[in-house]
């Protein structure tokens, strides 16, 4: 069996903009809606939907949408797909504990990348039982399970168009994209991604 390298060079990307026109222009909560149900995970995680909240509400209480993309370029190009998600997870980890620590400064709402939960091993769920989440503090719905379009999201107003594997094999880059809605009147993001890293040596800014 070949081994190959999860060596990567990663760049962070960032976009401020009302929410209120994100939710014009990039929502299209009945196309994104039919993909979730098509998906074989939708009702089975609380990462997923259905939710149990008004989404159009949960989506407009905040004035301020800051999206947050990480873009991943694997040094080896020959990647198999189902490397994508071991290359993912060490920047998944650090974006998932940026936008809870945005959350906890500035009293926002987080909407983390758009994959399975990573908190509970994979088929155990409470939600599979009809019980509550064991980690509603850990889990955030995703950008794009609240019917936004990551795609334009990103080409847009990130300048990175997202690239899709052809055959078995990883396109040239990856991209993870989260978002945290806001009110306050400015967000201090450098200053959160250097606590993030002084508490645990991770990721330099």
């Amino acid at each position: 069996m070949k081994e190959h390298s999860l060596e990567y060079t990663s760049r962070d990307f960032t976009a401020s903009l009302p929410t209120a026109e994100y939710i014009a222009v990039y929502r299209d909560a009945k196309r994104f809606g039919a993909c979730c149900r098509a998906c074989p995970n939708y009702g089975q995680s609380w990462a997923c939907p259905p939710f149990d909240f008004d989404v159009d509400k949960y989506v407009s209480t905040y004035r301020t949408a800051l999206i947050i993309a990480t873009k991943i370029t694997p040094l080896c190009r020959t990647l198999p797909l189902d490397a994508a998600e071991r290359l993912l997870l060490p920047e998944r980890i650090w974006h998932e504990r940026l936008l809870l620590s945005l959350e906890r400064r500035y009293d926002g709402r987080a909407f983390a990348y758009a994959g399975r939960c990573r908190y509970c091993p994979p088929g155990s769920c409470t939600r599979l039982t009809g019980e509550a989440c064991r980690h509603p503090e850990l889990v955030r719905p995703s950008l794009e399970a609240c019917g936004f379009d990551l795609g334009r999201t990103t080409e847009s107003l990130l300048g990175i168009p997202l690239q899709w594997g052809e055959g078995n094999q990883l396109p040239e880059y990856l991209t993870l994209v989260g978002g945290f809605f806001h009110n306050a009147p400015e967000v201090d993001l450098p200053s959160v991604w250097q606590e993030l890293r002084r508490s645990d040596g991770v990721k330099s800014v």
